[in-house]
């Protein structure tokens, strides 16, 4: 927007300024023209003058002596013609085009009131006439070629001033503009900036800039004053969501102690089987509220993105799952992760979301099956990691429902878990940028795809991983 606006002020500088100095030029041309036509005129009368007093020979001789004085010290051609164009006195170069029209005028008795415009260009010589006599008694005609360097020189000279001054002008005018547009668009770019932060999920972006026009510093105060009030509504909500989570634990916490001190005391049959569901359904009450706590915590926007080694992320998360997938029956590989994968997302995000996506694989894909893991750089610099298991998978049409808040698969309704683990790392992927999708994998099976956008200096990226063991992020972000 800046370079569009900057675009048509300049136009309309250029077009100013073009408008101004061209008639100035102009102006001055034509102004030189006339001097140098009075100049010269009055030389022509003076001619005239001593041709009409021209008797004798002797005043011949004197004519020719003036007007030969004349052509070697101005260069100019002087023609003396009687009423018939006879030449009475010549010196100098004869006079060129224009002269037979300028000669008819004399002898009609009107003088040379007009020589066209001169331009550095030319013309390189002019023609003017004076007649010997007046009125009816004219008797001759005095044509004066003139030359027109000094002339042109002098319209050279300022045309070239007038044009330095015009560029310098527009320089300063251009200089002025950009600062114009600066001044108008900061505001809106600090806006836009303050936009783009606020709907990425960074509740804390506000306008800073206090620049520009009213209107727009007004606007920005309406921009803050609305993201305020929308940060404070949604702060509130989440308040409410970790307070609840977290004040419900302890009495929770409580129940399902007290459940398992009164289980030695339940007799064998009926009532031991409803005790049992019953701390069954408290420890999936305590699991829920524990996600819930988390998607509150991601989703408060505290924690800044920053750049991460996502290469030793994987690393670190297969280490760390191997064992439950080996008591649980389960591979896992990951193959084809090269070193120097540098990402941009929320502290150890890949680690966290690495530990969703496993501990879901090791849920619901069967004993005997095989979840592979892999990373690679996309041409745009951006970063994938790829997890697959060639478990049931889910049909096509429920792929979407995945990564909603308790929603999962009718097929896996009582199979432990919250329904928050893939919600909770679909926002910590968004939240610092990326993308976490799911699809089918062939022939049978589930893909993720965690996709992460460039760390903008990885030589500043450095860091200590974050990632516990499963158990830190199991129990916040099971599925």
């Amino acid at each position: 927007m800046r370079r569009r606006l900057l675009a048509v002020l300049t136009v309309l500088m250029g077009v100013a300024a073009l408008l101004l100095c061209l008639p100035l030029a102009e102006g001055y041309a034509r102004g030189r023209t006339e001097h140098l036509l009075l100049q010269r005129r009055s030389e022509a009368v003076r001619f005239a003058d001593l041709a009409e007093r021209m008797r004798t020979e002797a005043d011949r001789a004197e004519l020719a002596a003036e007007i030969g004085r004349y052509a070697d010290l101005y260069g100019a051609g002087v023609v003396v013609v009687d009423t018939a164009g006879s030449t009475l006195a010549q010196a100098g170069a004869a006079p060129g085009a224009g002269a037979v029209e300028a000669r008819g005028r004399a002898l009609t008795g009107r003088s040379t009131d007009r020589l066209p415009t001169l331009r550095p260009w030319g013309p390189g010589s002019v023609v003017l006439a004076e007649p010997v006599g007046r009125d009816e008694r004219v008797s001759g005609a005095v044509l004066l070629a003139v030359p027109t360097d000094a002339a042109r020189r002098d319209v050279t000279v300022r045309w070239s001033l007038i044009a330095a001054g015009a560029l310098a002008s527009f320089a300063a005018a251009a200089l002025v503009a950009a600062g114009i547009a600066r001044w108008l668009l900061r505001p809106v770019l600090d806006l836009d900036r303050a936009v783009e932060r606020l709907a990425a999920g960074s509740l804390r972006a506000r306008a800073g800039s206090d620049t520009g026009p009213p209107e727009l510093r007004r606007l920005r105060q309406h921009f803050n004053a609305m993201a305020e009030a929308m940060s404070d509504s949604i702060g509130r909500q989440r308040d409410f969501v970790a307070d609840a989570s977290h004040q419900l634990r302890n009495p929770l916490a409580t129940l399902v102690l007290q459940l398992e001190n009164v289980e030695p005391h339940v007799t064998p049959g009926p009532g031991l089987a409803e005790h049992a569901r019953a701390l069954d359904e408290a420890e999936r009450l305590e699991e829920l509220l524990d996600g819930l706590l988390a998607l509150a915590r991601v989703e408060s926007g505290g924690a800044e993105p920053t750049g991460q080694d996502v290469s030793r992320a994987v690393r670190d998360r297969v280490t760390a799952w191997g064992p439950v997938f080996r008591a649980a029956g389960l591979e896992l590989t990951a193959t084809g992760v090269p070193d120097g994968l540098w990402a941009y997302g929320l502290p150890d995000a890949a680690g966290r979301i690495l530990d969703a996506l496993l501990d879901n694989a090791v849920k619901f894909v069967p004993c005997g099956g095989r979840v592979e893991v892999d990373a690679a750089r996309r041409p745009d610099g951006s970063t994938v990691v790829r997890v697959a298991d060639d478990g049931p998978g889910v049909p096509e049409g429920q792929l979407e429902l995945l990564l909603r808040r308790f929603a999962r698969s009718p097929a896996h309704q009582n199979i432990p878990g919250s329904g928050l683990g893939l919600a909770i790392a679909d926002e910590i992927a968004r939240a610092g940028g990326g993308t976490l999708a799911l699809a089918a994998n062939t022939p049978h099976g589930l893909t993720a795809r965690l996709h992460l956008p460039p760390a903008p200096d990885s030589r500043t990226s450095s860091g200590r991983m974050m990632s516990g063991g499963p158990g830190v992020v199991r129990r916040a972000a099971e599925g």
